[in-house]
């Protein structure tokens, strides 16, 4: 099993990842992590904090010359914004200055509720730790898993449909052709003219105060079909990833395959039938069997089905507004404006990057807990007997 536990404030020294389970023999490259640090990094409507930062990973334990040894992974990624922050953040109980508390929480964050729940008296011990900024170090384990998905084809991407009210039209194109279309836009987004209209609104936007939100779509090619099980309600693929995509800040919803459009059609548009052409070319252990039509998304009674996964996330508008909403201060009780932190306009794009990498973390999961071994090597074999199986059924 492949699991993972993150730690680290948003403006404390570092973040960090301790990751279980890699098996002995992955390649794991710093370079392809950082790529993707990068990318969560780009993206039009992104604020001052991406000016300041520029995030590296360092590998400290579990990988050797290039490969996982089987033992816990920790990777960490540095706060280059951490030597403004020494006094207020400071671990030591001779710092503490009650003067610099926050005590005016934001309309849409984690703040009041956080506060209620730990018994705090300063809102910048849960905004710490709430912040989107804890996605870089996921950021850095999604990519650990894609270098361990890619040792069997399996390859994750997407882009971003929608920006507030401006929809992309999708090009009917091959998904790599859309992805790389996407990996040129400043939005990520596979529509040109959408692009346009979507920095537009971020600027509009931006000189309002105000924040935008969006859709993003994340597809997986090559996955075999049995990834997940129908036989207990935790064990559902489809459940498991609508719970990772959940868990990433701002993610108010998620659809898998055509998803709620499912609920306005009849079922004779809404199945996909099911085909078998032994003369087809084998794609991710799917053998003969295929479907022409992908309403489902790739996943079947809580399995994968062979076909790509499609999952879309909506994630809702950054809560930090810099005309701010109303607030109580929760020392004086008085009403007051909230409090601002530095922040984005938009941060769909950045969203993007992170969907696609818990995506790929779920995935391996659900990729070992079938095939699974200690190593490369005994996990190819086990793949190879499943792809044999499967290509004569």
């Amino acid at each position: 099993m492949l699991r993972y536990l993150t730690a680290g404030e948003s403006h404390g020294p570092q973040l960090t990842a301790i990751v279980e389970g890699l098996p002995a023999g992955v390649p794991v490259s710093a370079d392809l992590i950082n790529r993707e640090l990068f990318r969560r990094q780009q993206g039009y409507g992104r604020g001052g904090r991406m000016k300041i930062e520029s995030d590296t990973v360092e590998i400290l334990s579990g990988v050797r010359w290039g490969e996982a040894m089987g033992s816990p992974v920790t990777l960490v990624v540095q706060n280059r914004d951490w030597p403004n922050w020494l006094e207020k953040m400071s671990a030591q109980p001779d710092h503490r200055d009650d003067s610099i508390a926050v005590t005016r929480p934001r309309p849409g964050h984690a703040d009041l509720t956080g506060v209620l729940k730990y018994g705090h008296r300063d809102v910048r011990n849960v905004l710490e730790r709430s912040s989107a900024r804890e996605t870089a170090v996921r950021v850095a384990v999604g990519a650990v898993a894609k270098q361990f998905l890619g040792e069997f084809g399996i390859r994750v991407g997407g882009y971003v449909t929608e920006i507030g009210e401006v929809s992309a039209a999708v090009p009917d194109l091959p998904l790599e052709e859309r992805w790389r279309l996407a990996a040129a836009s400043e939005v990520f987004c596979c529509d040109v003219a959408a692009e346009a209209a979507m920095k537009g609104a971020i600027d509009t936007a931006k000189g309002d105060g105000d924040t935008l939100g969006g859709v993003v779509e994340v597809q997986v090619l090559g996955c075999p079909p049995g990834l997940g099980s129908y036989v207990q309600w935790d064990r559902k693929l489809d459940a498991r990833l609508a719970m990772a995509l959940m868990s990433i800040q701002a993610i108010k919803g998620v659809e898998v395959g055509i998803g709620f459009e499912a609920a306005r059609r009849p079922g004779s548009k809404v199945h996909d039938e099911i085909f078998r052409d032994e003369a087809r070319p084998d794609h991710g252990a799917v053998g003969a069997y295929y479907r022409p039509s992908n309403n489902a998304g790739g996943i079947e009674g809580g399995m994968s089905n062979g076909e790509p996964i499609v999952l879309r996330a909506a994630m809702k508008p950054i809560p930090t507004l810099y005309k701010p909403l109303r607030s109580v201060d929760m020392r004086s009780h008085e009403p007051f404006e909230a409090a601002v932190e530095r922040s984005d306009t938009c941060a769909v794009p950045a969203a993007l990057v992170v969907a696609e990498a818990v995506v790929a973390l779920e995935i391996a999961n659900a990729f070992l807990e079938k095939f699974g071994g200690d190593s490369l090597a005994e996990i190819r074999r086990n793949y190879a007997g499943y792809r044999e199986q499967v290509r004569h059924a």
